[in-house]
């Protein structure tokens, strides 16, 4: 994907956190591989990538806390 879906800008291969509000916890995920727009901002993310977030997210869920920080290596094993 090298075009952004919302506006045709150029796509940045950057590091970006996702933001979950899932239940009753807010999961933060650092330093997810992503691609921005440098035009508009769009962040997007590649199929595996998006797996993986899906996974993480559905892990911390049911943590016993309001708020999860986790970096991405971390648990993208």
């Amino acid at each position: 994907m090298n075009e952004c879906i919302m506006c045709k800008g150029n796509l940045v291969d950057r590091y970006t956190n996702f933001v979950a509000d899932v239940d009753n916890c807010i999961i933060i995920v650092k330093g997810v591989p992503s691609q921005v727009c440098s035009q508009c901002g769009e962040v997007s993310y590649s199929h595996e990538v998006a797996l993986q977030l899906e996974k993480i997210v559905n892990k911390l869920k049911n943590a016993m806390t309001e708020i999860a920080f986790v970096h991405y290596n971390d648990v993208a094993a």
